[in-house]
């Protein structure tokens, strides 16, 4: 919390003792974007207003106003735009379109049969296949998303938490092929399975064998894939399954600890693995609450890395997020209102300080996004970045009196949601008992309640409708899964059985015992097993998650 005591002057001193050592030490280190910050009169415009009360200036402990010292004046967030559909040749394409214009780091959005671990070609895919992602089978198919890719110079993110340790695998083995050295691979891989079963359902083994999965991942990454960012920890499905905002702060930095636990009961120190620990928030409508909810975020990450687990390098104390738009605000009413939205929630993310943001498409209540309203959500950021002003005062809002209670009460509110949590056993026994689960229900009922009675204005569904021709979606090409699954059939036909055989052998075995598992799946991917081979092996040994009642 802040302490208000502070004097006019000793605030003066502080932010003068910042700006001559954290933050020109920065400047000298890494240049900022421009000679001089101004705004189009001509007025110039300092590094930061204002002080810090709890101690948290840009790039200090507890992180409040940024985590960079510099901020966007030195470096732009990451633009990632989610993009996976139809095949992994249609989503090659994609990605290039976007690259072409002008983003900065790619996300790959993966079928619900990929993100489960099932086949294309499997009974229950059927009807899922490339439907709202890109299906992956074997390394073949990873192969062709990243045709014409540099894959050691574009940052890639993705979202893959059940069969994520598969999913690396391959660009690990896709890297190996290119003689991309593994030093130089960044990107997230999301790896959250707590959230899974607390808010999304794409889940395949129980919470505990999906846990040393997790943590397996991390350990392989801190001996392999050093710039890897291992896991990302994400409130954004907590806030589209309805949650508030104190909740997506709770029950997010609560599965967090659990991830520190599992990483150091595995052996890890902490400092070895926390610089790589990223976080994934939701950007939802109300401005200020969510510029609040990311300072909260950061200052609460702070303390706890620090206090509770004892953390000694800075960098471990630091909250890097990436955020995305509210898709669960996007309304299929007067689609063109959309784009005011994630305009708004965009702001919010840039005001709160992400690391990385992805901006939904105005269409995206209808269908997968068009080419056309993918580029325009991307030049949504790109007007905030270079025509709205405000990557040049850092945390231009901090010091509001306003923002600064909104801070101050959400962590409050965030830390008794924690407690009580922590008061049930953590995470896991919260997620196991249901009490996440019916949390995040009562939430979104309320809401809907409110909607349908008239005490929440939503434009253009219960206030201010019209009448309306209907809109015309972006369809992906119709033939797209048959390509896909004669391109299983052909990676079947084409590979040695017997070495697939004994990768699939080596998975098993280790599974039984305690060993990491990555270096088994990884052979197993470079054999060319099938995701859906690799995790029917890995259940026969594991079991599958069956989720409690909760309502």
């Amino acid at each position: 919390m802040r302490d208000d005591s502070d004097s006019p002057g000793a605030a003066a001193a502080d932010h003068g003792r910042w700006r001559e050592s954290t933050w020109m030490r920065a400047v000298e280190r890494h240049p900022e974007r421009r000679e001089a910050f101004e705004t189009p009169s001509g007025l110039p415009v300092e590094p930061l207003y204002g002080g810090a009360p709890d101690g948290g200036f840009p790039g200090e402990y507890p992180f409040t106003r940024g985590i960079q010292p510099t901020m966007y004046r030195g470096r732009l967030w990451t633009m990632r735009q989610y993009a996976g559909f139809a095949s992994a040749t249609e989503t090659n394409r994609r990605f290039r379109m976007l690259l072409d214009s002008g983003q900065t780091g790619l996300s790959v959005a993966f079928d619900l049969p990929t993100q489960i671990g099932y086949e294309s070609d499997h009974p229950l895919a059927e009807f899922e296949v490339g439907k709202v992602g890109v299906p992956i089978n074997s390394l073949r198919d990873m192969e062709t998303l990243f045709e014409g890719i540099p894959l050691g110079e574009v940052s890639t993110s993705m979202t893959i938490n059940a069969t994520a340790p598969i999913l690396l695998a391959m660009v690990v083995a896709l890297a190996r092929r290119k003689n991309v050295p593994l030093e130089s691979l960044r990107g997230t891989v999301q790896n959250d399975i707590l959230k899974e079963y607390a808010a999304r359902g794409n889940y395949r083994f129980p919470v505990r064998p999906s846990l040393r999965l997790t943590t397996d991942l991390m350990a392989f990454c801190a001996e392999r894939v050093p710039r890897w960012n291992t896991i990302s920890i994400s409130g954004y499905h907590i806030r589209e399954a309805g949650s508030t905002a104190v909740q997506e702060l709770a029950f997010t930095l609560s599965n967090g600890c659990t991830y520190v636990r599992a990483a150091m009961d595995a052996g890890l120190e902490v400092d070895r693995f926390a610089p790589r620990l990223s976080f994934f928030f939701n950007a939802h409508n109300d401005l200020f609450e969510e510029v609040a909810k990311f300072r909260a975020a950061r200052r609460m990450w702070a303390r706890l890395m620090r206090e509770r687990f004892g953390a000694s390098d800075p960098r471990s104390w630091a909250l890097r997020f990436h955020t995305q738009t509210a898709g669960s605000m996007l309304t299929s009413q007067q689609p063109e209102n959309n784009a005011v939205r994630v305009t708004v929630q965009a702001l919010a993310a840039v005001l709160g300080g992400t690391q990385s943001l992805h901006t939904n498409s105005r269409d995206e209540a209808l269908s997968l996004p068009s080419e056309s309203s993918a580029r325009l959500a991307l030049r949504t950021q790109q007007v905030l970045a270079h025509e709205s002003g405000v990557t040049a005062a850092i945390d231009p809002l901090g010091g509001s009196p306003y923002v600064e209670a909104l801070t101050d009460e959400l962590e409050h509110r965030a830390q008794e949601l924690m407690d009580r949590v922590e008061s049930l056993g953590g995470s896991i026994q919260a997620i196991e008992s249901g009490f996440v689960q019916r949390e995040i229900h009562q939430s979104a009922m309320r809401w809907q309640r409110e909607v349908e009675s008239g005490e929440r204005t939503i434009v253009g569904v219960n206030d201010f409708t019209v009448e309306e021709e209907p809109a015309e979606i972006f369809k992906p090409e119709a033939g797209a899964r048959d390509a896909v699954l004669a391109s299983l059939a052909a990676a079947r036909a084409e590979r040695d059985g017997d070495r697939v055989d004994r990768a699939l052998s080596a998975v098993r075995e280790t599974a039984r015992g305690d060993g990491n598992l990555m270096e088994p799946i990884l052979e197993a991917v470079e054999s060319y097993a099938t995701v859906g081979e690799i995790c029917s092996t890995l259940e026969e040994e594991f079991g599958k998650y069956r989720p409690p009642e909760v309502l």
